[in-house]
């Protein structure tokens, strides 16, 4: 009976205590905060991330970036539901590229989604920002 109590208790404590614990990099915003982000898990070596408001990874000079992904020729994923920033996008299907290094997102991919550039998270396919 004992050990069933101690179990229980274990059980209980347990889920408290994985997400007390910090996860994520600090991620730095223009208002001055900081927060983790658990999405972005480990993030390659360069320079600090930084958020625009709405929460996505912002692209250095973003008109030249809508030019580079334009020049490109990515064909255009058809997507059902609204393209956002947190959106998950599906595995297959869409053609995922590194986003070139002068634009200071180290570790991102890009691609476009209903006729939209987008800047996605590898790891979980999470749209970190939408370029307008």
């Amino acid at each position: 009976m004992m050990k069933t109590l101690a179990f229980a208790a274990a059980l209980t404590v347990l889920p408290a205590t994985v997400f007390a614990q910090g996860s994520g990099p600090v991620v730095r915003d223009p208002t001055g905060g900081s927060t983790r982000d658990p999405a972005l898990g480990v993030v390659a070596p360069g320079p600090a991330l930084t958020r625009d408001p709405a929460g996505g990874t912002m692209v250095d000079d973003t008109p030249r970036f809508r030019t580079y992904v334009i020049e490109q020729g990515l064909p255009s994923y058809t997507y059902a539901r609204p393209v956002a920033v947190g959106t998950m996008l599906p595995d297959e299907g869409i053609v995922y590229r590194e986003v070139p290094p002068e634009y200071n997102v180290p570790g991102y991919r890009y691609t476009v989604v209903n006729e939209r550039a987008v800047v996605v998270e590898p790891r979980t396919r999470r749209i970190v920002q939408i370029i307008n």
